[in-house]
């Protein structure tokens, strides 16, 4: 059994509940402003220089984490703060909803409500209505389920802080760099395939539970398992497609269509067969995602401990 760190996992999963992000000195804004900072130094139209920037960014807070972990063998009041610590700063559980909720607020506003959309997604705002927003809101709000809250707890319960710190680390940097633009096509590639790996599982985690909570606020989870498992592997992304299938079936619309990413479009295939998502479906969609990730935080602690000590 290891209470400290399933204590840490379930004091920074109750931290993020209440507070939502730290409002000043974000660790992931810190080390998002210091990744761009080197990406000048390392930046070459290459996969190999790519790899050696993702290199330079993530194991030096890979390496961070094990030193905190050794620092705090033996003494396990100080290893579940520095676990909860850690827990709060990379989870954006709470965070996510908050956004989505705002978005659903702006809408009658559609410059705010556009303005507001980088926040939750990477789209291109300028020529989207209601429609486009909320649809845009809700895929968000179902993939970043599992990025944002999803995952950093399944490698919390893997690895403790390192798998914590590590994994904010990689999904940063995917944010970043990873994905595709004459710049990043090539320079990106190991930041999105090293994303991709670290969200495999975390992802069709996120896609199970989402079956499993549907029923709690009023989504259907037979719909669920049915869109996962026949839709989701239409998408372009290995992971996202899970989590926004699987949605879409608990909340009974669809999803998927033209995408615009600046001079970039994606026509994504359907999911689900429901109706077209309307501006209450994303107050669903939020509330769906914090039963997903407290269902998800729950399973983290309960897998720590069960875990046997060395």
């Amino acid at each position: 059994m290891d209470l400290p760190t399933a204590a840490g996992l379930a004091l920074g999963s109750l931290a993020d509940q209440a507070f939502g992000d730290p409002r000043r000195g974000h660790p992931v804004a810190g080390f998002g402003r210091a990744a761009a900072a080197l990406e000048p130094l390392t930046w070459r139209d290459s996969r190999t220089a790519g790899a050696g920037h993702w290199l330079a960014c993530v194991l030096p807070v890979a390496g961070l984490g094990v030193a905190a972990d050794r620092a705090t063998r033996g003494r396990p009041v100080v290893r579940a703060l520095v676990t909860g610590a850690a827990t709060w700063a990379v989870l954006g559980g709470t965070s996510l909803g908050r956004a989505g909720g705002r978005m659903s607020e702006l809408l009658d506003d559609l410059p705010a409500a556009r303005a507001h959309l980088p926040t939750l997604a990477g789209r291109d705002p300028s020529a989207l209505g209601e429609a486009e927003l909320v649809r845009a809101t809700v895929e968000s709000v179902a993939e970043n389920t599992s990025d944002a809250a999803v995952a950093p707890l399944v490698w919390g319960a893997v690895a403790g802080v390192p798998g914590l710190l590590a994994y904010r680390a990689v999904n940063t940097l995917d944010a970043m760099v990873g994905y595709r633009s004459a710049r990043y096509a090539r320079f990106g590639w190991a930041s999105a395939r090293a994303d991709d790996v670290a969200n495999w599982v975390p992802a069709r985690l996120t896609a199970a539970l989402t079956v499993a909570v549907a029923p709690l606020v009023g989504g259907s989870a037979s719909g669920a398992w049915r869109t996962w498992r026949r839709d989701g592997g239409a998408h372009p992304s290995p992971n996202s497609g899970r989590c926004e299938a699987a949605a879409a079936g608990a909340l009974g619309v669809r999803l998927g269509g033209r995408n615009v990413y600046g001079t970039r479009v994606e026509d994504r295939p359907t999911m689900g067969d429901g109706r077209a998502p309307v501006r209450a479906d994303v107050g669903r969609a939020v509330a769906l995602s914090r039963a997903v990730w407290t269902a998800a935080a729950a399973l983290a602690v309960t897998a720590r401990l069960l875990r046997r000590r060395p």
